[in-house]
């Protein structure tokens, strides 16, 4: 299996934790089983790896931009993908689930985003870490 694969991997285990910590503790949040809560996570990593790609595409534009003009409008489009990265996620389930999957509204998908994706760079970091040691520690 590929690294990029693994990571893949990893990260739907984290979605699958993170969501069902949300099932489990906000009301608004809710899935009728276990295996709709896997799918979920599925669909929401792929979903997330669109919006996080068309984020550094605007980000690099943002980053190119000479002008305030075009500063201000690549800055307007990236405030527009991260908002509009929420309700995109909230069609997305609604569409493929329906009423069997809820993820709430607005606040609750956008803190479930962020926990999300603070818990998948937290878990990545600690496996690039574990994985590769740091070399001047020797094991005993």
């Amino acid at each position: 299996m590929s690294e990029r694969a693994a990571a893949a991997v990893v990260d739907v285990f984290v979605y699958v934790v993170v969501l069902n910590l949300f099932i489990e503790y906000f009301p608004q949040v809710l899935s009728e089983t276990f295996t709709l809560s896997l799918l979920t996570a599925v669909l929401l990593k792929g979903v997330l790896e669109v919006v996080v790609a068309a984020k550094n595409r605007v980000k690099d534009r943002l980053r190119q931009a000479s002008t305030p003009l075009g500063k201000f409008a690549a800055g307007f489009l990236l405030w527009l993908v991260l908002f509009g990265s929420k309700f995109l996620v909230l069609e997305a389930i609604d569409l493929v689930f329906g009423t069997r999957v809820s993820l709430g509204g607005f606040f609750s998908v956008t803190l479930l985003i962020l926990v999300l994706m603070l818990s998948r760079a937290f878990v990545r970091r600690l496996l690039h870490t574990e994985s590769h040691p740091d070399p001047r520690i020797r094991p005993a």
